[in-house]
């Protein structure tokens, strides 16, 4: 009830502050050490620590990111959903530009989704490449491409 209620609320904010602009919803999910979307839901890993992550991706990350999809969108609004799938302890987002894109393109991070939770983050993408990852799992640096 507490989530159908959150996405009415979030629909009545995004029609009364910009009711010209259409909003994307991008959902994404984490569990152990991962997003689920980008890594094709195949695997799910099962982390309880920041260390065990680390570990796991010291020894997995170039392997995974190779087998990755790449986020495609066009610059626009977006609304990027990210749950905390089962991750048992808090999580966050971190969405930024690539190599200097990172000083130039915009950015967006927070943290503080529980278990079975989420949150939203609201940005404007503008062309450009982009990396998405959680610091807390932590997570690989997942591709997003704005074109």
């Amino acid at each position: 009830m507490r989530e159908l209620f959150s996405a009415f609320l979030m629909i009545i904010v995004m029609m009364v502050a910009s009711p010209a602009v259409a909003v994307e919803i991008i959902e994404l999910r984490q569990t152990g050490c991962q997003f689920i979307e980008p890594e094709g839901g195949d695997q799910h890993y099962k982390a309880g620590s920041y260390a065990a992550c680390q570990s796991l991706n010291d020894k997995t990350e170039e392997k995974r990111l190779n087998k990755a999809e790449v986020l495609t969108l066009r610059p626009g609004e977006y609304l990027f959903r990210v749950h905390n799938q089962d991750v048992p302890y808090v999580l966050g987002f971190w969405l930024r530009g690539e190599g200097l894109g990172r000083l130039t393109l915009p950015s967006v991070s927070g943290g503080g989704i529980n278990t079975g939770e989420y949150k939203d983050y609201a940005v404007t993408l503008e062309k450009g490449e982009y990396l998405y990852s959680c610091p807390l799992n932590p997570t690989p640096d997942y591709r997003l491409v704005v074109q």
